[in-house]
């Protein structure tokens, strides 16, 4: 946060966001966002804080699947949120369901799926896809996110690498945060031999050695998205966030969580 260029940016934006008008109603942003980006989001949402006067109240849950403290339940059942920040196809099918502003949709990141060992352990071949389908099967157990990764893995992936009913027994869906935990810290503690989930999500819990990403061939190559609720009760001030999220001069803090800044970039 302390970069030159970084500094000249929380400048700009604070300048822009004084000559919006913005800082003299200072608001409280409500933002729901998964894990995969939060990385960036908790260094630069503080810098968000310091250059605009509003307040970032922040929950955090899955981009899908069946928690209870997954994004769309969330929304379904009504709870305040201006933002949210979740895989992008997920950002998409809210706004197909009216939960969301579809023309209000800003890519933030690029994501790979990855996959991590117990640090000491011997790294599988993953560099085809032949290579990870004997990886899978010789694996004791598996763990995958409940997540958009680990809904790709178990409904996508397994099955069309023919080996969905053979790995199903020695599998396992981890429930991630808030209440739940990063796959690759059950693989740490040994309850998992390998564990998959986005590399933002993996490569900052200690104890594990990253193997690498899934081959180019089967890798979904997720994004992460903002959007503006249709329930938003800040507007401008939710779009001064994602406009300061998607600065050019925030890509090294995207780079260094795992990320990879919008092709558009």
């Amino acid at each position: 946060m302390k970069s030159r260029p970084l500094a000249r940016w929380l400048f700009a934006i604070g300048a822009a966001v004084l000559w919006m008008g913005q800082a003299a109603s200072a608001a409280d942003v409500h933002v729901l966002i998964s894990s995969g980006f939060y990385s960036v989001y908790e260094q630069l949402g503080p810098a968000f804080e310091r250059a605009s006067g509003h307040h970032l109240v922040t929950m955090r849950g899955p981009s899908m699947g069946d928690s209870p403290e997954a994004i769309p339940a969330r929304l379904l059942r009504g709870e305040a949120a201006d933002v949210v920040i979740l895989d992008g196809g997920a950002a998409d099918e809210l706004g197909k369901r009216g939960l969301t502003r579809p023309d209000s949709k800003a890519e933030l990141a690029r994501s790979l799926i990855g996959m991590v060992v117990r640090e000491g352990a011997p790294k599988p071949d993953i560099g085809s896809v032949e290579a990870l389908r004997k990886t899978l099967l010789a694996a004791k157990s598996i763990a995958y996110s409940d997540s958009g990764s680990g809904t790709y893995l178990s409904t996508t992936l397994f099955a069309k690498l023919g080996v969905a009913q053979e790995i199903a027994g020695k599998s396992r869906k981890i429930r991630g945060p808030p209440s739940g935990e990063p796959v690759a810290a059950l693989v740490a503690r040994g309850e998992a031999e390998i564990g998959f989930q986005q590399v933002s999500e993996l490569i900052r819990v200690p104890g594990i050695s990253f193997v690498g990403a899934l081959p180019a061939e089967v890798q979904p190559m997720f994004s992460f998205a903002g959007a503006l609720t249709n329930s938003v009760h800040e507007p401008e001030a939710a779009q001064a966030l994602l406009r300061f999220l998607t600065s050019p001069e925030a890509v090294p803090v995207i780079v260094k969580a795992g990320l990879a800044p919008p092709a558009a970039r």
